[in-house]
């Protein structure tokens, strides 16, 4: 089982690089940015957390753009997996954004994940002229057309919110036939049958704890529908808990992904290290 971290990015506190190094430097295998284009202040949404319009937290207006930051990341690492949980490609043109993607991949020597998500905030979505309730569908088209151009020399896509005729378009991502794709949502059937036909697996939310039926419950629809292998499950953690961590590798968790706090740099950089001293002992 792999372990990554996840920084909630924003223009204040810890810089992303710094936190990037300090991973790996300390055996991390990932590290994962969220994304949010802008929060828009007039909004019925509720936030998954809080259960109503309000925010758990001021950052969702502070983030960082998730490509550039995983750009200036891939720059001072080596080997890190570099990835989003989660990012929101329904606010991005697909071409531009399969062309960001491939174009970080090839300079990183093939260590991108996109995690993606359908987006909880309707307005946000909105303003960017996504149907709130077309999300999985629109998700499924750019996600087929980004492939498209990622995989074939003359890509071409026809669908209902993606089109475009016969197309060059390099670089290819050096990972094939695309960068993994994992979907960050809540453990419903409904969900877990788009991941298994449009993605490679699955990121839970952080109030998902007791996961391990959800997993086994996955791992069953993945088989019974016919795909190799089994579905990659990340699993967002809070504080370790080494009991936990055995049992989620014992049903198939295959990363587990620790958030940082939102402290100074030096704390931080401390707290990486604790939590690097702690996982290394189960």
């Amino acid at each position: 089982m792999r372990h990554g971290i996840t920084l909630f990015t924003s223009d204040r506190g810890i810089r992303p690089e710094t936190a990037a190094q300090a991973a790996e430097a300390h055996g991390f295998d990932s590290f994962y940015v969220p994304e949010h284009t802008h929060i828009p202040i007039n909004r019925e949404s509720a936030h998954p957390g809080t259960g109503n319009e309000t925010l758990p937290d001021d950052r969702y207006m502070r983030t960082l753009d998730p490509w550039v930051t995983l750009g200036l990341a891939a720059a001072v690492t080596s080997t890190i997996r570099l990835g989003t949980s989660v990012a929101l490609p329904l606010e991005h043109d697909p071409i531009t954004l399969a062309k960001t993607i491939a174009t970080l991949d090839h300079l990183s020597g093939g260590r991108v994940v996109l995690g993606a998500g359908f987006g909880w905030n309707a307005e946000e979505l909105a303003d960017h002229g996504v149907p709130p309730k077309k999300r999985r569908t629109a998700l499924r088209e750019y996600l087929e057309a980004m492939a498209a151009l990622w995989t074939q020399e003359e890509a071409e896509y026809h669908g209902t919110f993606v089109e475009f005729g016969p197309s060059w378009a390099w670089p290819k991502p050096i990972q094939q036939p695309r960068p993994p794709i994992l979907l960050g949502a809540g453990p419903t059937d409904r969900n877990f049958e788009w991941i298994v036909r449009s993605a490679d697996g699955w990121i839970t939310t952080p109030r998902d704890r007791n996961i391990d039926e959800h997993v086994r419950r996955l791992q069953k629809m993945w088989t019974e529908a016919g795909r190799e292998g089994s579905p990659e499950v990340l699993a967002l953690a809070g504080r370790p808990d080494l009991d936990e961590l055995r049992l989620w590798r014992e049903n198939g968790v295959t990363e587990v992904v620790f958030g940082l706090p939102d402290r100074s740099q030096d704390e931080v950089l401390a707290y990486i290290e604790r939590l690097a001293t702690t996982i290394a002992g189960y």
